[in-house]
Order: structure tokens, then C-alpha cells, then sequence
């Protein structure tokens, strides 16, 4: 275990810093706040937290748009508040993973200022701008990823820029070898302050075709789906040189030891895994999105979990994700008594998981007021919106949930009276206990930290409602067995081994032992130890 790199063995937390924790009253999360519940992120069992943007931003997409690379916007704090931050994340054994988004700036960005001055000005070409085309509208029929085109005039010099997301999210062009350079820069500013790496985001949209080529129309688009998926995104996104620009990105990392770099990637497998680089030379984590994609049956996730491994290539390590700012809460998609399931099963898959505040506690949607909605996806196209994914971490009874002195940025869920950190904490039947003794477990047994995979083959018939696998570290075997419905399951066991219930999803089981057959409640998930005869 000593010699594994921590963040194969290890455990990510992301934290959204304007939900989790505010410490000056202005109802919106800061620094400060991360900081003063880093103690409560030791006590969960994590290894590293990541923390969404807090950069300078006019905040036109809540950070994501980013007017300097190496700065704290003052909503968030100080410089001097970060470094705070990553002394007593490392004081406790925490690593610090920053959010970094180099895809697009933000409009007020000095580079793209000076890139719509003129068409001649040195940083034109920093961003992507083309004539209109032969009709005066964009040059292409590519589409926004928050509706609408994907391209906006600037009366002043006659041209189109690119932005994959709002206007005021301007593509940088990453052909251009000045922009990887500042880029670079950028990462070892944030690396020489002590940060343990970085989760990319839009990873796959860096670069663009050459020749910005139109994009094919989507034979497969729902009217129900975002608008941007009318067309298959082919030259827009996932070009093959992206590989090269990320060698780039992974090359600076190298020179400051064991940092991480996941890249955010919603891509098919097939497509996902060619993003570890060649040679492994790209991303360590090519963020796993399939779970929450994928029917939430067990069938469907078993079959899931054997292409993801089979599809990996050698070397490359596995990782699991189950929700984020972007998605829907996993309590509501499959449900309160699923979601320990749920949790069960991202813990103990083989590879580095990644947890999202507020799910250790069974956070579920938040519904938002009309009067209340802050998110601009779900002004430009309604029913997309992120905020109920976003609203502030429950930590007590107190007003506000203990979150803030003042009226939160976003509302609470209704019932954060019981569900909320304090409440749970204790409670050895709670998720959050659960969640807690999860990691635990996964501290303590190599076999589930970094251990292999193997599935086990069930009677016909349960293998529709009970996903089954053991993971296995030299002399240490766990056994994982989820029930994935709302009935008992009965799981025979091999003849004459006993087995212990080291957890259960229910309460009361653990310690059990067990042996011929296993009862498994409804929604129950079960780790079995062995016992030597």
C-alpha cells in the first residue's frame, strides 16, 4: 500500500466552493469555509478534495468562466486564503485537486480584450475567429453546448468567435503554440503553490478541426435532448490531436512529482479510454462518467463495469464517478434505498472514485422557484438547468443548515432539518455512516483499494437483480453483493465456506456470518470476509 501512488489507492471528494461551507455571511461559499471543514472531510475518510473554480470570473457561468488564471476571485477570498487551504489540507493528510479550464476564458479575459481589438493584434489568434459565412451568418452549423449557434459577431472587426458554451465563454485556440505556453504557466503557478493536480474540464473539446468542417447531422436526436445534439460533434470536439496538447499538459505535471491529471470526458468507452494518452502519456484519470449514464439495473452496470475493464488498456487505471455539479443528484435518480447501493458500489469497484458533497448525506433533488433559478443553461433551454445539484451541503439544524448566517445562494432541501451532517453522524444506520465505514474498509483492506476485479458468475435469474464480484490483493478477498431490487434475493454460496458481513447497506447485519445461502432484503447491499475453516 506504501508504495502506491495516492491517487490509485486513494479517494476524491469535489467540492462545489460556493455551496460548501460560507464563513463571511454573504450566503455563498468561500475558501475560509472549505477550510474550516477540512476537519470533517479527515474524519469521512477521503484523500483528496477537489475544488470546483473560485478563479477571478464574472461569473456568467459561476466561475467556469475564467477572467485570470492565477488568481482567487474575492467571492471566494484571497490568495493568502489558499494557501491557508492547502497547508491544512496537507496537515491532515489531504491532497488538494484544483479545477482547471482551459477550453475558453472568460469575455473580459485581458487576452481575449486585446484578441477583439483589431485583426491584427498579436493575440488574435489566441481565440478562434472566422468570416462570416457565404450567407453573412457563422462560418458553421456548430451549436452551443447551453443553445443557441455556437458562434457570435463582433460589429467592430466583422468577425465570428467560437464559443462551445456561452458568448461569454470564448474558445481559446490551442493550436496556437503561445496559448499552451501561457496555459503552462498558469498550471505551474498553482503547482509551485502546492497543489496536488488538476481535473481538466471539457478535456476533449481543446481542440478543433482544421479546416472547421460542419458537422454531420445526429440520426438519433430526441426532441427531449439538448439542442447541440441535433449534430454529431465530430469536428467541433474529440479531434485526434487533443492527444498531443494533453502529452503537453501531462509533461509539466511530470516536473512536480506525483500529481494527478483527470480530464472531464463524456465520451463513449471506446472513445473515453483512448484519452490515457499513448504509452499512458495523457490523462492518469479519464473521467468515468458510464454510471450515471447507464439503466440503473444490475444486469446493465455488471455488463458495464466488464466493458470498461476489458476496454482499458494495460496499465491504465480504472476510475468511477456517480454524480457532479453538471448531473442530476444520484439519490434521485435511483432513488433514497438505491442510493446506498449506489454507494456501495462506487466504493468497492476496482479504481480511484471520485464523491460528490451532499451524497454521503442522501442529498436528492432540490426543486427551484422560477424566481430563484441562477443557472444560464436552464435560461436558454429550460429543463437543463443545474441548480438542484448545486444547493448548499446540510450540516446541521441550525438556521441555514449551518451552511450560512444569511439566506443561501440556493435553497436547502425541505427536509435539512434531519438531513444534515449532525444529525447522521452518530447515527450508525444513517448513509453517512455508511459512507464513513466505506472508506474505512477500503483503508483497511488492500483487496478493495487496490486490489483486482473478477466478476461471479450467478444462477439464471438473479444475475437481472444482483450484481456480484469479489476484489482480491494477494491473501485478501472481499466479496460484494449488491441487490439491485426492491425484493429479497436468495445468493447461494459455495458449499461448506463461511463467510462474515463486514458491512451491510442495512442496519443490524454486520458481524453476521453466513454460509450455504444468503438472504439478501430488498435494496441491501452486503461485503463478505472469509472466514478459515
Amino acid at each position: 500500500m506504501a508504495e502506491t501512488i495516492w491517487w490509485k489507492s486513494g479517494t476524491v471528494y469535489q467540492v462545489y466552493p460556493r455551496s460548501f461551507q460560507d464563513s463571511n455571511g454573504d450566503g455563498v461559499g468561500d475558501l475560509k469555509g472549505i477550510t474550516d471543514r477540512l476537519d470533517y472531510l479527515a474524519w469521512l475518510g477521503v484523500d483528496a478534495v477537489w475544488i470546483s473554480p473560485f478563479y477571478p470570473s464574472p461569473m456568467a457561468d459561476f466561475g467556469y468562466d475564467v477572467s485570470d488564471y492565477c488568481g482567487v476571485d474575492p467571492l471566494f477570498g484571497s490568495l493568502a486564503d489558499f494557501d491557508l487551504l492547502v497547508a491544512e489540507a496537507h496537515r491532515r493528510k489531504l491532497k488538494v485537486i484544483l479545477d482547471f479550464v482551459p477550453n475558453h476564458s472568460s469575455i473580459e479575459h485581458p487576452w481575449f480584450a486585446q484578441s477583439r481589438a483589431s485583426r491584427e493584434n498579436p493575440k488574435r489568434d489566441w481565440y478562434i475567429w472566422r468570416e462570416p459565412g457565404p450567407d453573412g451568418g457563422p462560418p458553421n452549423n456548430w451549436l452551443s453546448n447551453f443553445g443557441g449557434p455556437a458562434w457570435t459577431r463582433d460589429p467592430a472587426t466583422g468577425q465570428y468567435y467560437y464559443h462551445a458554451f456561452l458568448p461569454e465563454q470564448p474558445d481559446l485556440n490551442w493550436r496556437n503554440p503561445a496559448v499552451r505556453e501561457a496555459m503552462h504557466e498558469a498550471l505551474r503557478f498553482w503547482l509551485e503553490r502546492g497543489v496536488d493536480g488538476f481535473r481538466v474540464d471539457v478535456i476533449w473539446h481543446l481542440i478543433k478541426d482544421e479546416g472547421l468542417r460542419d458537422n454531420p447531422p445526429n440520426p438519433g436526436f430526441l426532441p427531449d435532448q439538448a439542442g447541440v445534439n441535433r449534430f454529431e460533434q465530430v469536428y467541433s470536439c474529440d479531434r485526434p490531436e487533443v492527444l498531443d496538447v494533453i502529452a503537453g499538459i501531462r509533461g509539466v505535471l511530470k516536473g512536480y512529482g506525483e500529481r494527478v491529471l483527470i480530464g472531464e470526458i463524456y465520451l463513449p468507452i471506446e472513445r473515453l479510454v483512448a484519452y490515457y494518452g499513448p504509452e499512458l502519456n495523457g490523462a492518469d484519470l479519464p473521467f468515468n462518467f458510464q454510471l450515471i449514464q447507464t439503466p440503473w439495473k444490475a444486469d446493465a452496470v455488471a455488463t458495464l463495469v466488464d466493458e470498461y475493464e476489458a476496454a482499458l488498456p494495460e496499465g491504465g487505471w480504472p476510475n468511477w464517478v456517480l454524480g457532479n455539479h453538471d448531473q442530476p443528484r444520484i439519490a434521485d435518480r435511483v432513488g433514497e434505498a438505491q442510493a446506498r447501493i449506489a454507494a456501495m458500489l462506487l466504493l468497492t469497484l476496482r479504481g480511484t472514485p471520485t464523491l460528490y458533497y451532499g451524497d454521503e448525506i442522501g442529498l436528492a433533488h432540490v426543486p427551484i422557484s422560477p424566481d430563484r433559478v441562477r443557472d444560464p443553461w436552464e435560461r436558454n433551454e429550460p429543463g437543463h438547468g443545474r441548480d438542484p445539484e448545486r444547493t448548499p451541503m446540510q450540516w446541521s439544524d441550525a438556521p441555514q443548515a449551518g451552511f450560512s448566517t444569511a439566506d443561501p445562494w440556493l435553497p436547502l432541501s425541505a427536509d435539512w432539518v434531519r438531513r444534515n451532517v449532525d444529525e447522521m453522524r452518530d447515527d450508525p444506520g444513517s448513509i453517512l455512516t455508511l459512507y464513513r465505514r466505506l472508506l474505512g474498509l477500503r483503508r483497511d483492506h488492500a483487496a478493495l483499494s487496490i486490489g483486482g476485479y473478477r466478476r461471479l458468475d450467478l444462477p439464471e435469474g438473479l444475475a437481472g437483480s444482483v450484481f456480484a464480484y469479489e476484489r482480491v490483493e494477494g491473501d485478501d478477498t472481499v466479496r460484494i453483493l449488491l441487490n439491485f431490487e426492491a425484493e429479497a434475493r436468495a445468493v447461494p454460496l459455495e458449499p461448506g465456506r463461511l463467510w462474515s458481513v463486514a458491512l451491510s447497506t442495512h442496519a443490524g447485519r454486520t458481524g453476521a456470518r453466513e454460509k450455504g445461502t444468503l438472504r439478501l432484503a430488498p435494496n441491501e447491499g452486503v461485503l463478505l470476509l472469509p472466514i478459515s475453516a
